[in-house]
Order: C-alpha cells, then structure tokens, then sequence
C-alpha cells in the first residue's frame, strides 16, 4: 500500500522535483524541434508529432496557470463587465484581421481567418469568466 505525503516540505520538494523534469523535457521536445527545423525544415519540424505535444503542452499550461491567477487576483471587479469588453475587443481584432486577409484573398478566406482569430481568442477569455464567475459564488 502506498502512503500519502502529509510533510509540506516533502510535498514542496516533489513539485520542484516535477518542475525541473518538466523543464527538461521541455528543452528537450524544443531540441529535437529544433533539429528538425535545421535539417528538415519548417514543414518537417511541424509535421513531427513531438510539434504537437509541445503545443498541446503550452495550452494546458497556460490554462493552469490562469487558474491560479484569477485565485490570487486581489480587486474584486465585474466578470460580466471584463467579459464583455473582452468580447468587444476580440470582436473588433478578428474583424479588422479579416478585412486584411480579405483585401489579399477571397472573402471566404477573410471571414474563416476572422472567425478563427475569435474562436481562438473568446475561448481562454470565457474560461476567465468561468473562473471569475465560479470565485464571486
């Protein structure tokens, strides 16, 4: 049977423990990458699987990370209001990207690039409000 670890100090030294390998391996995936990038190119380096892991790696990171954040926020402020500006201004980005692509490529292009650039944006901003939401309760 495998006992728990109820010392904080052994339990502080195990996440330092966990954050160094993490780094390693992160070095590690972009020493490979970047291997590729030099004898294969970019299309080689990101048609490595390993291209994949570190990217699926960095978002869940930063997912994690805003987790956190929002606990440690001190002002206690609006989610409804940030996230609704925040929409405003994603909204205004991703239309102003697709007029851009538009005036270089076809309007399909313009209105699936400028609905990327939103999705991509509202998601972690939602997940914010998410989070913001479920702390004032």
């Amino acid at each position: 049977m495998i006992q728990k670890i109820n010392d904080e100090r052994l339990k502080r030294k195990n996440l330092e423990n966990t954050r160094i390998l993490f780094i390693v391996q992160t070095a590690g995936i972009i020493g490979i990458l970047g291997y590729d990038l030099v004898t294969k190119g970019m299309e080689g380096m990101t048609g490595n699987p390993l291209w994949f892991v570190l990217i699926l790696t960095g978002i869940v990171s930063a997912y994690l990370s805003m987790s956190i954040s929002v606990d440690h926020e001190s002002d206690k402020k609006s989610p409804k209001k940030g996230f609704l500006t925040s929409i405003a201004v994603i909204s205004v980005i991703a239309i102003g990207l697709g007029v851009a692509v538009t005036l270089t490529a076809d309007l399909n292009t313009g209105i699936l690039i400028g609905a990327i650039v939103f999705i991509c944006f509202v998601v972690p901003y939602f997940y914010l409000y998410y989070l913001r939401k479920k702390q004032e309760d």
